[in-house]
């Protein structure tokens, strides 16, 4: 009886290791989703604009924490009186937990976003002048982003906010904010 108990015991404190996800884990796969932006400038009334984005992400985890770097293009801006459309390369860092046990869980992540300006298309009118050009354009904008997440087998999906750090534009004020929605597939 004791042995029964004891490997009862040593079975139970092995699968609560494993689905506590101690052990380290490698994730990667890719993404695609939808963002809705908004400029938040003192100088201009912007409206939501939506744009897509694609690309892939890592998850590095042990002991049910996880950080996930993710790559993606993105186009985003703000529409109203002035028109702004954006390309960039978007780097988010990510800190965060799963909760659940086996295929189905739900995450909350946080971290620092990198977006990379590619490219822009604007027509933000008169009033802005020089704005408009490419050049007055910084090269790189920091956001933070936090969010929730679902993972059902190999499938992902997420909503975060992402609030920007910097001014998008050199020589004005001009901070992006957007929600964005996105699914994903682990490749292994």
């Amino acid at each position: 009886m004791k042995k029964l108990f004891l490997s009862l015991v040593l079975l139970t404190a092995t699968t609560m290791f494993a689905s506590a996800q101690i052990l380290p884990s490698i994730q990667f796969g890719l993404k695609a989703g939808a963002n809705f932006s908004n400029l938040n400038d003192v100088s201009v009334k912007s409206d939501t604009r939506t744009g897509l984005l694609g690309g892939v992400w890592a998850r590095f985890g042990a002991a049910g924490f996880h950080f996930q770097p993710e790559l993606y293009f993105t186009s985003k801006g703000s529409s109203g009186d002035g028109d702004s459309k954006f390309t960039t390369l978007d780097l988010p860092l990510l800190l965060g937990t799963r909760i659940g046990v086996g295929p189905i869980a739900a995450r909350v992540q946080v971290g620092p976003v990198v977006s990379f300006v590619l490219d822009e298309e604007n027509s933000l009118g008169e009033r802005l002048g020089d704005v408009t050009k490419f050049s007055e354009y910084k090269n790189q904008n920091f956001a933070l982003t936090g969010g929730v997440g679902v993972d059902i087998s190999k499938l992902r999906a997420d909503l975060r906010y992402e609030r920007g750090l910097s001014d998008v534009y050199k020589n004005d004020d001009g901070k992006l904010n957007l929600w964005t929605l996105s699914v994903g597939y682990r490749l292994f």
